[in-house]
């Protein structure tokens, strides 16, 4: 056992948590962007936008990634324009694994900012406007400290969704030992090898992180529901 943790290499768990991480700050704040237009937006707009910032959750991964992949090639306009002028390649670099988890873990971070948006009592908003307050002041000084256990809760469920994302990675940054080989990449990778025990290894590693992250949500859920139930005492 011994042998086996000093011949471990580590570079998946942190190029995963390193994705992760920064997925999770990008999507936080895009959600809270997304999220808070959309409230203002008319019901056709609504509709058609929310679909679209939702639609990552619901087509395969795969399919994302090869949208990604063609988006992002240098041979494509945009990919194109980055390289050329910022140097800048998305394909089979560790940025494409930032912005393929980034793309899917999306969802989780806005239906959660905006579900934690909606429950927000509206007379609070009006009052804070009677009182001639900006609706930037508004936002961040009364909307998003109200809104904090959601949001808090969507960001870290969206870390989780971005750690252990495989779909679109595999397809827009490739699976390169120690450069975009996440936990999830190499999993399937040693099972096609046959090496049941590491892969075995990095699935309780991905269980364990799972389960500590639904614990976190689950207490942070659960002491806001008894701070709003002794504010109502």
């Amino acid at each position: 056992m011994t042998e086996f943790f000093q011949n471990l290499d580590w570079s998946p768990l942190i190029i995963s948590l390193k994705t992760g991480a920064i997925s999770a700050v990008i999507c936080f704040f895009l959600g809270l962007f997304a999220a808070a237009k959309i409230m203002k937006a008319g019901p056709r707009t609504k509709a058609v936008f929310d679909g679209i910032f939702t639609l990552p959750m619901v087509i395969p991964p795969t399919a994302a990634g090869f949208f990604l992949l063609l988006l992002f090639s240098r041979k494509r306009p945009l990919g194109m324009f980055l390289f050329e002028n910022f140097n800048i390649s998305v394909v089979q670099t560790w940025l494409g694994c930032v912005i393929a988890a980034s793309v899917i873990a999306f969802p989780l971070m806005y239906q959660n900012a905006r579900a934690a948006f909606e429950q927000i009592d509206s007379d609070i908003i009006l009052a804070a406007r009677t009182l001639g307050l900006s609706e930037r002041k508004i936002f961040w000084k009364i909307v998003v400290p109200i809104a904090r256990p959601g949001l808090l809760s969507g960001a870290i469920l969206t870390f989780a969704r971005a750690l252990g994302e495989y779909g679109a990675t595999s397809m827009l940054a490739g699976n390169i030992a120690g450069k975009t080989g996440t936990i999830s990449q190499k999993i399937a990778m040693v099972m096609q090898d046959g090496d049941y025990k590491l892969a075995g290894f990095w699935t309780i590693v991905v269980i364990i992180i799972a389960l500590a992250i639904i614990v976190a949500v689950n207490l942070l859920l659960g002491k806001s529901r008894n701070q709003k139930r002794n504010q109502k005492r």
